[in-house]
């Protein structure tokens, strides 16, 4: 039998890889990690964490307004973008901390650098060679900027949380969650800020009524949409840049981030070598228990492409320890995933959307609501709350509920436990509302729309 230096070689350090690290360990592995950035992956360093944060910062400026409404005189109110990175990065490095030391605490042998796949079971990282019976890719993702003239002055959404200072003028190019949220957090800071889709609407896979109301709305707040817009190129133009549109029409800006998607991180680690099947994408190719042709070698999270959110991954990391080290395996579930944008207003949605819904299902009815929060009524916001519930016919159970409003986040997570659970719509109704909130409407919900 062959003797191995380790039962399992994690090559990233982001959420799913590191929950599989940790995982495995508990059950008693010998596990290895290595991460060529930082502890934590995108997710807590270039993603979601740190966005959130900015996200808090932007949103300040509404409250302050508000306040008026209420009562409160706000005098000299300022805003300091290197105060919040420096607050933001101290943050961030804490995290970075506490995802080594829960390695260290649970005996994972740490590796600084970029691992090579030398065999299907051997790994160079950090001038050492080492051997293990399975190895797990979890190397996450990586923004993707078009090959077009003048690549070189475009930034991502990675350069975006390290900027030295705002910039008065910003030109967004995409119009997916990563497109939406920054144009929300630039135009909340004072950015004058412009979205340039391609597409006909923005947010591409959510609710149709979703994606219209969210348009209106961030119109509304001073943000510019121009569809079915396309780059050509961009220039410089003193200490601004030119952006040439593919009508012909140019735009003069300070700055030009693209948020065009992001790729599968699977390049230079020596997967092509060895055999190891990817897509046409880059994403690995993997089966149901995260395994690729290669036996021994795995991948799980947006390295594969299939789901890319963070609890996806962290989901993944503990099916697959679950898997291989316990005689109770625990599949991922991935029906009924809840999702959230945080841009302004907040988006969240669980289950089908309404197009999806009647692809699938011969009957479907249809609730809506949309209202003022009680909040705006004294704040002064012209802004509404949009939210949608669909339900089959024939069973009566919930299958979409979609909502674009204040606190969505945290409202449609609790439903998606209910959705989770079968909920019917008799259900909700018969569960009393809580007075006066927004998630009180999701119960009481009559009407169908037309």
């Amino acid at each position: 039998m062959t003797v191995y230096d380790y039962d399992l070689f994690v090559v990233g350090a982001g959420s799913g890889g590191v929950r599989a690290a940790n995982a495995a360990a508990n059950q008693g592995a010998r596990v290895a990690i290595a991460e060529v950035r930082h502890f934590g992956g995108t997710c807590v360093n270039l993603g979601c964490v740190p966005k959130k944060l900015l996200v808090y910062a932007a949103q300040f400026k509404d409250d302050f307004a508000a306040a008026v409404g209420f009562g409160w005189t706000l005098d000299n109110a300022s805003f300091d973008w290197p105060s919040l990175i420096a607050n933001k990065n101290r943050e961030i490095e804490r995290l970075q901390a506490v995802y080594q030391q829960h390695l260290q605490q649970n005996r994972v042998t740490i590796f600084t650098g970029k691992a090579q796949l030398l065999d299907a079971h051997t790994v160079a990282v950090a001038g050492s060679q080492c051997t293990a019976k399975r190895i797990l890719l979890a190397t996450g993702g990586w923004p993707f900027v078009p090959d077009i003239a003048g690549k070189q002055f475009i930034v991502t959404s990675n350069e975006l949380f390290s900027l030295d200072k705002l910039p008065e003028r910003i030109v967004i190019v995409g119009g997916g969650y990563i497109a939406v949220e920054f144009a929300s957090i630039l135009n909340g800071l004072g950015v004058d800020t412009t979205i340039c889709q391609r597409g006909e609407k923005l947010l591409e896979g959510f609710d149709e009524d979703i994606r219209d109301f969210l348009a209106v709305a961030m119109r509304k707040q001073g943000i510019k949409i121009l569809l079915n817009c396309d780059v050509q190129a961009i220039a410089p133009e003193g200490n601004a840049f030119s952006v040439s549109l593919l009508d012909g029409n140019t735009m003069t800006t300070d700055l030009v981030m693209y948020a065009t998607g992001r790729t599968p991180n699977s390049q230079g680690f020596g997967l092509e070598q060895l055999g190891v099947a990817l897509d046409d994408k880059g994403a690995i190719i993997v089966d149901s228990h995260y395994q690729t042709n290669l036996p021994s070698i795995y991948a799980l999270g947006d390295v594969t492409d299939r789901v890319n959110l963070t609890p996806v991954a962290i989901a993944e990391g503990e099916a697959l320890v679950s898997n291989l080290f316990t005689k109770q395996p625990r599949p991922v579930n991935y029906d009924n995933i809840p999702t959230a944008v945080f841009c302004q207003p907040n988006i969240a949605s669980v289950g089908l959307t309404e197009v999806q819904a009647r692809q699938k299902y011969p009957d479907i009815d249809i609730y809506k609501t949309e209202f003022k929060p009680i909040k705006n009524t004294l704040s002064g916001k012209d802004e509404n709350t949009l939210m949608k519930m669909i339900v089959e016919r024939e069973t009566d159970r919930v299958i979409g509920l979609h909502m674009i409003g204040a606190d969505a986040p945290e409202i449609i997570q609790g439903m998606a436990v209910a959705m989770r659970a079968g909920a019917t719509k008799a259900i909700f109704d018969s569960t009393l509302g809580i007075h006066p909130t927004a998630a009180e409407e999701f119960v009481t919900m009559t009407h169908k729309a037309p």
